[in-house]
C-alpha cells in the first residue's frame, strides 16, 4: 500500500466539472426513475401480470432484480477499474432505460398468460445487472471529478438525481392517473411512465458520451499502464478481496442502514399507506411526492455541511434520529393525511444526512485501482440482501404478524447495524482520493474552506 498522495491533480475547468456532475446525476435519475415507476405502479402491475398471486408477487419481482445486482457489480466493477468509468456508464444507462421501456410494451397476463410475468422477470433481471454497475460507477465518476474540499456538496447532486428519479416516477404515475382516469390507467395508461424511460436514457447517454474519463483514473492509467497491461482482468478482484476486506464489510454494513431505510421510505411507503393505513392511491403518492420534494431541497445543504463538519457526524445524527423516531413517526402517520405528510417529512429529512453523503463517503473508502469494483460489489451485495427485499419483507411480516409497525422495527434494526459499521469507517471529508492509498488514512486532508470562498 502506498503512503500519501498529493492533495489533488490539476482540476478540470468548472464547466467540465458541471457537465460531469450533470451526466452522473441524470443517469442516476434514470435508474431510480425506473425503480420508482415500478414501485409506484405496483397496483396496476399486479392487475396486469399477477391477477391471481396479488401484491406480494409484484413486490417479489421487484426484489428479483436486486438478486442480480451483485453479478453486475462483479462484472462491471472490475471493467470500470480496467477500461474506465465512462465506457461502463454508457453501457449501464442503455441497458437500464431499454429494459424499462420494454416493460411498457409487454402484453399482460390476459393476452399471453404465464409468459407475461416471465418476460417481466427477465427485464427486471436486465435492470438489476445494469444497476449493479450504474450506481457505483456514477458515484465514483462524480467523486473523482469533484475537488476534495467540495466533494460532499457536488456529490450530493447524485442523490438529488436519486430523489428526482423517484419523484418524477411518482409524478408521472399520478399525473397519468389523473389525466386518463383509473379505468384507462389500469387498462393501458400504466404503460406511459415506463415508456418515458426511453427519452430519459437517451439524454443521459448523450451527456455521458461527451465527457472524458476522470482525471484521477487517467492519471493512474498513465502511471501504472505498463504494469497493469501484464495483469489479468481478475487482478483487481484479487487485490480487493485480499487487501481491502475491512472497507468492503464496513461499506456493506452502512448500506444495510441506507437501503432498508431507502426502500422502506421511498419504494414501499405508497403501498403501505394505501393498504395498511387506508389512504387512496392519489393521497399516498401525494404524501411521498411532498416529502421527497422537501428532501431534494435539503440534500445540497446537507452535502455542503458534510464538507465542513465531516461525513461521520451527519451519519451518526441520521442513524440515531431514525432509531429513536421511527416508531413515533409511524404511529403519527396513521392519524391523518396531514400528519402522514409531517411524519414522512421528519423521517425523510433525517435520512437525508445519509443519502446526501453517499457519493462522497463510499468511493473514498477505496483507493483508485479498486474503487469502482469495491464500491459496486459491496454496495450491490448488501443491497440485494437488505434493500430490494425490504418492501416484500415488510409486507410479508405485516401479513404474518398483523403489526403495522413492522417497517419502523426494520428501520431501527438496520440503523443499529449501520452504527456498528460506522465505527470502522475513517473520516474522509476533504481527504484526497488520488493514488493507491486509502483516502483519509494514507492521503492528505485539506483544511476547511472559508465561507467566503465556498
Amino acid at each position: 500500500m502506498s503512503t500519501s498522495a498529493p492533495a489533488d491533480p490539476a482540476q478540470p475547468a468548472p464547466t467540465t466539472v458541471k457537465r460531469a456532475i450533470s451526466a452522473s446525476a441524470i443517469g442516476n435519475m434514470t435508474e431510480w426513475f425506473d425503480y420508482g415507476v415500478y414501485a409506484y405502479a405496483t397496483t396496476y402491475i399486479t392487475a396486469q401480470f399477477f391477477p391471481e398471486a396479488g401484491t406480494a408477487a409484484t413486490l417479489l419481482v421487484f426484489a428479483v432484480s436486486f438478486v442480480f445486482r451483485p453479478l453486475g457489480g462483479l462484472v462491471l466493477g472490475p471493467l470500470g477499474d480496467r477500461l474506465g468509468r465512462k465506457a461502463v456508464l454508457a453501457s449501464t444507462i442503455m441497458l437500464m432505460a431499454g429494459a424499462t421501456f420494454a416493460i411498457g410494451l409487454l402484453p399482460g397476463h390476459a393476452t399471453i398468460g404465464i409468459w407475461a410475468p416471465v418476460l417481466l422477470v427477465l427485464l427486471r433481471v436486465v435492470q438489476g445487472f445494469s444497476a449493479g454497475g450504474e450506481y457505483g460507477g456514477a458515484a465514483t465518476f462524480m467523486a473523482e471529478y469533484a475537488p476534495s474540499r467540495r466533494r460532499g456538496f457536488l456529490g450530493s447532486f447524485l442523490e438529488f438525481g436519486t430523489l428526482a428519479g423517484f419523484t418524477a416516477g411518482a409524478l408521472i404515475v399520478l399525473g397519468t392517473e389523473l389525466v386518463v382516469g383509473s379505468t384507462a390507467m389500469a387498462d393501458w395508461g400504466w404503460r406511459i411512465p415506463f415508456l418515458v424511460a426511453g427519452p430519459l436514457g437517451a439524454v443521459g447517454l448523450y451527456l455521458r458520451t461527451k465527457l472524458e474519463d476522470t482525471p484521477i483514473f487517467n492519471e493512474l492509467q498513465e502511471e501504472q499502464g505498463a504494469h497493469d497491461g501484464k495483469l489479468g482482468l481478475g487482478h483487481e478482484l484479487r487485490e480487493l478481496f485480499t487487501t481491502y476486506r475491512r472497507p468492503l464489510f464496513a461499506l456493506g454494513g452502512l448500506v444495510v442502514a441506507l437501503n432498508v431505510c431507502n426502500y422502506t421510505l421511498l419504494a414501499y411507503m405508497p403501498t403501505y399507506l394505501e393498504n395498511k393505513i387506508g389512504l387512496s392511491s392519489t393521497a399516498s403518492l401525494t404524501v411521498v411526492i411532498i416529502g421527497q420534494l422537501v428532501m431534494m431541497l435539503v440534500i445540497p445543504v446537507s452535502g455542503r455541511l458534510s464538507d465542513r463538519l465531516g461525513r461521520k457526524p451527519l451519519w451518526w445524527t441520521s442513524l440515531a434520529g431514525l432509531f429513536v423516531l421511527a416508531i413515533p413517526m409511524y404511529l403519527l402517520m396513521a392519524q391523518s393525511f396531514v400528519l402522514a405528510i409531517v411524519a414522512f417529512a421528519v423521517l425523510g429529512l433525517l435520512y437525508v444526512f445519509q443519502l446526501s453523503t453517499i457519493s462522497a463517503t463510499f468511493p473514498a473508502m477505496f483507493p483508485t485501482q479498486v474503487r469502482f469494483a469495491g464500491f459496486a460489489i459491496a454496495y450491490n451485495v448488501s443491497t440485494a440482501l437488505f434493500g430490494g427485499t425490504a418492501p416484500y419483507l415488510n409486507e410479508a411480516l405485516i401479513e404474518a404478524t398483523g403489526n403495522s409497525l413492522v417497517p419502523a422495527f426494520s428501520m431501527m434494526a438496520a440503523c443499529a447495524v449501520g452504527g456498528i459499521a460506522l465505527l470502522f469507517v475513517p473520516e474522509t471529508a476533504r481527504a484526497s482520493i488520488r493514488g493507491t492509498g486509502i483516502p483519509g488514512v494514507d492521503t492528505e486532508v485539506q483544511p476547511v474552506e472559508e465561507p467566503a470562498t465556498a
